[in-house]
């Protein structure tokens, strides 16, 4: 007796269609799984096997061999569970087999036969509808990730029991997600016009969004940089359904979807403390699993206070700000996970804060280049925008006028977005900021004024060939802000204040 169901198995954002076959034969009762299965995989032979019994189905006192094919993909994880207790089911003439056909089930078992939620339904439930096969059964619990695929037909069950009634008598419709819950208003409890002062701040943080550049604020304690950069998100453009559903799928591998969020239309804001270790930031574990920057993507990774990160940890940023992805290799595997990301960082200028601002220094030159020598070269090489954030005067503080809202900044970096999605619509990039070499010398030709200051600048100011590209690239920005198609003298002067750090000095 045979019997066989489709399910898959999770590699990094990425997955593969596994086939779950059960061979019952005469012999000593066992039951064996093979097929390069992990532990959690191996450990469902009890879960299995309690969850048929106490679900009033028999299970068969024989020689139990479940192949999980392709042989050589390492499967892990509880999803398991109800595909091979449904192919026991299927070879033990308890289910019609061909009621499975085109059929992908996914779910873990309790010892009572509930289903319980899994993670990373979603990314199984793309790469299935790819494939050409649009039938899932799902725990009642991750229906709403499911469900928000293009063609796909989701069933969700709460129980083993009703998904055998269902595949018996084939008498439910598929589950409908409900529009609201696909598209709900957006509503932020922040807002930029709770902002006094900082206007030159507050231009650079435009800037950065507009083209999706990384920023670096620094400046006094308590000037306001941590308050700034929480309001970020409210000024950048609502995500596309294609950018909601990757960033959807990255939090669906976490495990950190509840059963009311279907599909995350908010762009992300992770802040992680200055003590998240290397595996919590870049993603790995033991089951490689993604980290804060991708938990970013499409969004803000917001590193307050980056100086108290450990060094070893701030370089590992180098290739994912370059790369928009991140590539993890542990001993049992390898993952691909992407990480396209707006990096915002806060710094104190020297250790007492106030370097640079109208309160004394009390702290050496040796000093301050030894706290800020944490940040190295080529990474300080990787942003593009530097802003100062200066404390505010007592008549700011208290002042009545009121400054713009996010709504209006939000509307200038829209049209920006736009004239960014139009220009790069066969180049495969969406910003200013992932524009190549190529794209540079293409969109961002100099006027004679304009290359002459360029040159000037490169020479005098001893710039990297990455320091000029990123002049360019926000240079480009400013235009498009200003809906220019040309980069105009005033453009590049702006780009190039922003390149000011410590001390004004251009980088």
């Amino acid at each position: 007796m045979t019997g066989k169901v489709l399910t898959a198995t999770l590699n990094g954002i990425c997955c593969e269609l596994v086939s779950v076959e059960v061979d019952i034969s005469s012999g000593l009762p066992s039951f064996n799984i093979v097929g390069l299965a992990d532990t959690s995989v191996k450990e469902s032979k009890e879960r299995v096997k309690s969850a048929i019994i106490n679900s009033n189905f028999e299970f068969p006192i024989n020689k139990i061999t479940v192949n999980l094919s392709p042989a050589d993909i390492k499967k892990e994880g509880s999803l398991f569970d109800l595909p091979i207790a449904l192919a026991i089911l299927s070879a033990t003439s308890q289910i019609n087999h061909k009621s499975l056909k085109n059929f992908v089930a996914i779910g873990e078992l309790s010892l009572f036969g509930n289903l319980n939620k899994i993670r990373g339904a979603l990314p199984i439930t793309l790469n299935a509808v790819k494939n050409n096969i649009p039938n899932f059964i799902v725990p009642s619990s991750n229906c709403n990730e499911c469900a928000i695929v293009k063609k796909a037909k989701v069933f969700p069950f709460s129980t083993l029991k009703q998904v055998v009634h269902f595949l018996n008598f084939k008498d439910l419709l598929p589950y409908k997600i409900n529009k609201e819950d696909l598209n709900p208003s957006i509503k932020y409890e922040k807002d930029f016009s709770e902002i006094s002062g900082q206007e030159s701040c507050k231009r650079a943080i435009e800037v950065s969004s507009a083209g999706g550049h990384n920023l670096i604020m620094f400046g006094p304690p308590g000037c306001g940089k941590t308050m700034i950069a929480e309001r970020i998100p409210t000024i950048l453009p609502d995500l596309t359904y294609e950018e909601s559903l990757e960033v959807t799928e990255i939090y669906s591998i976490c495990g950190k979807l509840n059963n009311k969020i279907s599909l995350i239309n908010k762009r992300p804001f992770r802040s992680p403390h200055n003590t998240s270790s290397q595996i919590s930031l870049i993603g790995g574990g033991s089951k490689i699993l993604p980290g804060e920057i991708s938990l970013a993507h499409n969004g803000v990774l917001f590193l307050d206070e980056i100086l108290e990160f450990k060094r070893k940890v701030l370089e590992t940023l180098r290739l994912p700000l370059e790369d928009k992805c991140i590539k993890i290799s542990r001993y049992n595997g390898s993952s691909t996970y992407p990480c396209n990301f707006m990096l915002v960082a806060a710094l104190n200028p020297c250790p007492c804060g106030f370097y640079g601002s109208d309160k004394p220094c009390s702290c050496t030159a040796y000093e301050r280049k030894r706290y800020i020598k944490k940040l190295s070269g080529p990474l300080l090489d990787r942003i593009d925008i530097f802003t100062f954030v200066n404390s505010l005067s007592y008549d700011e503080i208290n002042s009545f006028n009121s400054s713009e809202s996010s709504s209006t900044i939000r509307d200038r970096v829209s049209r920006s977005r736009l004239i960014q999605n139009k220009r790069f619509k066969d180049e495969k990039i969406h910003t200013n900021s992932q524009m190549n070499r190529n794209h540079i010398k293409k969109y961002c030709a100099l006027n004679l004024k304009a290359s002459n200051l360029m040159e000037k600048a490169y020479n005098s100011l001893n710039l990297s060939a990455r320091a000029y590209g990123r002049i360019l690239k926000v240079a480009r920005t400013i235009a498009d802000l200003r809906g220019s198609n040309k980069i105009e003298e005033q453009d590049l002067i702006e780009s190039l204040q922003y390149r000011k750090f410590i001390n004004s000095k251009i980088i």
